[in-house]
């Protein structure tokens, strides 16, 4: 087989939305991909809420108008196209000042045939409450299209200067019901078996926390590679000392180029028997080509490789076997190994000790 620049690595998927293209760009690259939606998205055309609300920012006639997200600014026009409002909502945002959270929903604004007063460099609502603070929000009438969830510290922080807001909930993050895919993911994080995961959302990181449990994070802080869009999905990890890597721009091809730099640095590399050896996370390159291996042999290599040319005693393999065991199981497995590398040059057998890598140098 050969090698992809991501050969080797497992990475995990937790997006809804764009999924499968994220899931291609990685496997284009070599990757192997676990996905499983941390969230879902629910649109509310026909809720009430939103009807409601609707009609509300019409009858309010807002000075100012948030627009978080470019679906659920899109989705808002749509449903108000439905009720026969589309053109009355339309007008009554072209009166207003219109903000948006970065380049996406400047997009939805502008496909609207609308025009955006001013964005948000960091697609942060911190961004855009600091800004409306500093201008003086008394006495104005705005109006703030949710993102999935309300935002009840923002627009908490508007009422108390003193502005009259109403919210435009235009779909809900849940929770799928079936939250299987996400705990067979998290139990492959914590087995070692994952080499990144990626996010594309904060409410996609709650929700994949809550699910998964406290020992995810402590895997991401000591082996996973944590991936993330940009600093407000990465704030949800960092909370927690988690190391988080981003892309300068908060892209999805981006957070893939990204996660393409950082995983190849985190490979191990060796000079054994003769050969260039590259550990990964479930294969190994030699001399660039890659062999994948059982969890059993990997297991084992990785433990070798952790003592380059030391001895590793069968009692220390057998602690690192997926199943555990005995002796036996440690002299099958290491069999296994050697005809998965395609030799049994590299691993030494010293007798009634254990087994060593043959090192010529370590880098």
């Amino acid at each position: 087989m050969g090698a992809g620049v991501l050969t080797g690595f497992t990475v995990a998927v937790t997006a809804e939305r764009r999924r499968e293209e994220m899931t291609a760009l990685l496997e284009r690259r070599g990757a192997r991909v676990v996905s499983a939606p941390a969230i879902s998205i629910v649109p509310l055309v026909d809720d009430e809420a939103l009807h409601a609300a609707t009609s509300a920012c019409i009858g309010l006639a807002p000075d100012v108008v948030i627009a978080t997200t470019g679906i659920g600014f899109r989705g808002w026009l749509e449903a108000a196209e439905g009720w026969g409002l589309g053109d009355t909502l339309r007008a009554t945002l072209g009166q207003a000042k219109i903000i948006a959270r970065g380049p996406k929903p400047c997009g939805a604004i502008r496909a609207a045939g609308l025009t955006e007063d001013w964005a948000a460099k960091t697609e942060s609502t911190d961004e855009i409450l600091q800004r409306l603070l500093a201008d003086g929000v008394a006495g104005h009438r705005v109006v703030v299209q949710e993102h999935g969830e309300p935002q009840t510290e923002f627009v908490a922080a508007l009422r108390a200067a003193g502005a009259a807001v109403v919210e435009v909930p235009v779909y809900r993050w849940v929770i799928p019901a079936d939250g299987s895919g996400v705990r067979r993911m998290a139990d492959q994080i914590v087995a070692g078996q994952i080499d990144a995961v990626t996010f594309t959302s904060a409410p996609a990181v709650k929700a994949f926390l809550r699910v998964a449990g406290p020992a995810v994070l402590e895997a991401m802080k000591s082996r996973t590679l944590a991936a993330c869009v940009g600093p407000v999905t990465a704030a949800q990890l960092t909370k927690y000392d988690v190391p988080v890597v981003m892309p300068e721009r908060y892209r999805l091809g981006a957070l893939i180029r990204t996660v393409t730099e950082e995983l190849p640095k985190r490979a191990r590399h060796l000079r054994v028997a003769g050969d260039d050896l590259e550990v990964r996370g479930h294969a190994v390159l030699i001399g660039g080509t890659a062999h994948t291996l059982a969890p059993a042999g990997m297991a084992i290599l990785e433990a070798l490789a952790a003592k380059p040319g030391k001895v590793v005693g069968k009692d220390q393999l057998i602690e690192v076997l997926p199943r555990g065991n005995d002796g036996h199981a440690v002299d099958v497995a290491v069999a296994r190994l050697r005809t998965a590398l395609g030799s049994g040059r590299h691993i030494e057998t010293v007798i009634k000790r254990g087994y060593r890598l043959r090192v010529d140098e370590a880098e």
